[in-house]
C-alpha cells in the first residue's frame, strides 16, 4: 500500500481549524450533562468546550407540576438543557412540596459539590418550563373563620411549583456562608462570626475582605434588622447584598474549601445562610469582569409629621415595642390612640386599607470583635400593628427613647410610579452598556428579582408588574425571582420612597412593600 503523502501544514491546519469550528457547533448544542463528559473527552475537546462556555450565564425555569419528583426534573431538564457548568443554585418551592426532599433531589442531579440553597418563599417568578410563559405566582393561603389562632389553610392544586436558577461565573468564586444560631436558651445569634466568616472567604479568594455580592436568605427569626446594620457597617459599600429576610431554606456548601470552618453542628442550627460571590484573584487573564447592581422599586410612601420616640417599652418575648411619641420640635408626649388618629387625618380616604409602618432614623454604636466602635446611622421599618389610648404597638424591638420616626403606608401609586422610574433607569444603564464608546460593552446577562408577597396582582390589579421594567428592558434576558417576607437590598438602590430631606443620606438594607432587583453584566477584555 503506498504510504499517503501529507498535506501541506497550511492545509493540514485549515482542516484542523475546520474541524474545530464544526466540533464547537456540536458541543455548542449538547445538554450540560453531555457537554461536560464533552469535556472530559480530550485536551483539544476541553478547550472547544471552554471556548462555548466562554461568558457568565444564567438559566432559569418554572414547573407546575403537582408531584414534586416531575416538577424537579422538569425544571432541571430545561435549566440544564444547554451547556452550562453550575457555580451555584438556587431552588424556590412552594409550602406544599416538602423542603428537604426538593433539596436533596436537586442535590443528587447537581451534585454535592455545587453550592445549592433550597428555600419556601411566598411565591415564585419565572418562565414556565413548557409553555416560555412569563409568571408571577403567589401562594394561596387562607385563614379560617378570621381566628388568628387558626392554621392557615393552603390551597394543595396552587402550591406545588418550583422555581430553578443556575448560574455559571467565570472569573467568580462563589460559596455559602451560614449564620449560626445556638440550638439552646439563650438562642444566641452569631452575627459577628458570621460577618468574620464572610471576610474571611471574601479575603482567601480575590485579597479583598468585602465581597462583590451576596445573595441572602434567612428565616423570620434571624432578627435581619440588627444582621443587616453590622453587615452594612462591616462590608465595602461597593459589596451589593439582596434576598429574602422571611422564608424556610436549606443549603448545602459545595466544595469550597472556605466554607470548612462554617459547618453546622449539633450545638448549633442556621438562622440565614449567605451565598456569597468574590472575585478569583487566580482566574484567568482573558475572562472578563462580572458585576452586580441593585436597584429598588418603593411602594411606599410618607405620611404626616416626623416624631420623636418619647418612652419604649421591649416586649422582647412577642417581638413587639410599645411606644409613646411627641411631634419633632413640641414637648408634649402623645398616646398611640391619639398618634394614629393625626395619621388617618391626613391620609383622609385616599387609601383604602393601607398597611401602616413606622420609618425609624437610629444612629448606633457598631464594631466586629475586637475593632474599634464607631456610630452608624441607619433607617429600619417597623409594621404598625396597633394602639390604645397609651401606647402604639410596632412589630420588632430596637427602638430607643429619642429616635426619630415618620409613618410610611403602602400605596400602589407610589410603586406603579416607582416601577416607571426602575423602566427608565433600566433603560438609561441598558443604553450606557450598549455603548462602544469610551470603553469595552457591558452586556446583561440575567437578573433576580425579590419583590414584597404584598404586592402582585391583588396590589396593582393587573400582572407582572413588578417583572415588567426588567423583561421590557432586557428582552431574552433570564430573570427569575421570589416574593418575601421581607426584602433585602443594599447597593445603589435608586430611585427611593421619598424620603424628608434629613433622612435621604440614611442607609436602610431591608425593605418593605419594594421590589429590589439584582442585575448581572457582564464586560469582555478587549
Amino acid at each position: 500500500m503506498t504510504p499517503r503523502t501529507l498535506p501541506p501544514s497550511g492545509i493540514a491546519a485549515t482542516i484542523d481549524l475546520i474541524g474545530e469550528d464544526l466540533l464547537q457547533n456540536i458541543v455548542a448544542r449538547l445538554p450540560a450533562t453531555s457537554f461536560a463528559s464533552a469535556a472530559c473527552v480530550s485536551r483539544s475537546w476541553n478547550t472547544v468546550c471552554d471556548r462555548v462556555l466562554c461568558r457568565p450565564k444564567l438559566s432559569s425555569a418554572c414547573s407546575f407540576n403537582p408531584s414534586l419528583q416531575v416538577a424537579v426534573e422538569d425544571a432541571l431538564n430545561k435549566v440544564l438543557s444547554e451547556p452550562i457548568r453550575p457555580h451555584f443554585a438556587i431552588a424556590s418551592i412552594g409550602p406544599s412540596f416538602d423542603l428537604q426532599e426538593a433539596h436533596q433531589l436537586i442535590t443528587t442531579k447537581l451534585g454535592s459539590q455545587v453550592p445549592l440553597i433550597t428555600n419556601v418563599p411566598s411565591g415564585i417568578i419565572g418562565k414556565d418550563a413548557f409553555s416560555d410563559e412569563f409568571k408571577e405566582i403567589q401562594w394561596e393561603i387562607t385563614e379560617e373563620d378570621d381566628d388568628p389562632d387558626a392554621p392557615l389553610v393552603l390551597s394543595i392544586s396552587a402550591n406545588r411549583a418550583i422555581m430553578l436558577i443556575v448560574g455559571f461565573l467565570p472569573g467568580m468564586n462563589v460559596g455559602i456562608i451560614p449564620l449560626l444560631k445556638q440550638t439552646e436558651e439563650p438562642q444566641i445569634i452569631m452575627i459577628d462570626k458570621f460577618v468574620m466568616d464572610i471576610r474571611e472567604f471574601s479575603t482567601s479568594v480575590s485579597g479583598c475582605k468585602s465581597p462583590t455580592a451576596i445573595i441572602m436568605f434567612s428565616d423570620f427569626q434571624a432578627g435581619m434588622k440588627a444582621v443587616m446594620e453590622k453587615m452594612d457597617y462591616a462590608l465595602s459599600p461597593e459589596t451589593v447584598i439582596v434576598g429574602d429576610s422571611g422564608c424556610q431554606f436549606r443549603h448545602t456548601n459545595g466544595s469550597n474549601g472556605s466554607s470548612r470552618n462554617t459547618t453546622v453542628d449539633e450545638e448549633h442550627v442556621s438562622a440565614a445562610v449567605a451565598l456569597v460571590f468574590a472575585v478569583d484573584r487566580n482566574k484567568s487573564p482573558g475572562i472578563g469582569e462580572t458585576k452586580f447592581h441593585a436597584v429598588l422599586s418603593s411602594g411606599l410612601s410618607p405620611v404626616g409629621p416626623i416624631y420623636k420616640a418619647a418612652s419604649v417599652r421591649d416586649k422582647n418575648h412577642d417581638s413587639l415595642t410599645w411606644v409613646t411619641a411627641r411631634r419633632e420640635g413640641l414637648r408634649e408626649n402623645i398616646d398611640g390612640e391619639t398618634i394614629l388618629n393625626q395619621v388617618y387625618d391626613e391620609l383622609g380616604d385616599r387609601i383604602q386599607f393601607p398597611t401602616f409602618y413606622i420609618g425609624v432614623k437610629k444612629k448606633r454604636k457598631c464594631s466586629v470583635g475586637q475593632e474599634k466602635v464607631r456610630y452608624i446611622t441607619s433607617l429600619a421599618f417597623h409594621e404598625v400593628l396597633g394602639d390604645n389610648q397609651e401606647y402604639l404597638f410596632v412589630g420588632d424591638v430596637g427602638i430607643k427613647t429619642g429616635d426619630s420616626f415618620r409613618f410610611y403606608h403602602s400605596d400602589s401609586t407610589t410603586a406603579l410610579s416607582s416601577a416607571a422610574t426602575v423602566s427608565n433607569h433600566l433603560r438609561s444603564f441598558n443604553q450606557g452598556s450598549t455603548s462602544t464608546t469610551g470603553g469595552d460593552k457591558q452586556e446583561v446577562f440575567g437578573g433576580l428579582i425579590f419583590t414584597c408577597c404584598g404586592r402582585g396582582e391583588s396590589f396593582f390589579g393587573q400582572p407582572n408588574i413588578d417583572s415588567s421594567p426588567f423583561l421590557d428592558t432586557f428582552p431574552g434576558v433570564t430573570l427569575g425571582g421570589t416574593f418575601c417576607g421581607g426584602e433585602i437590598g443594599r447597593g445603589d438602590l435608586t430611585p427611593y420612597v421619598k424620603e424628608p430631606q434629613e433622612q435621604k443620606s440614611v442607609r436602610c438594607c431591608l425593605h418593605v412593600y419594594s421590589a429590589v432587583y439584582l442585575i448581572m453584566s457582564y464586560t469582555m477584555k478587549k
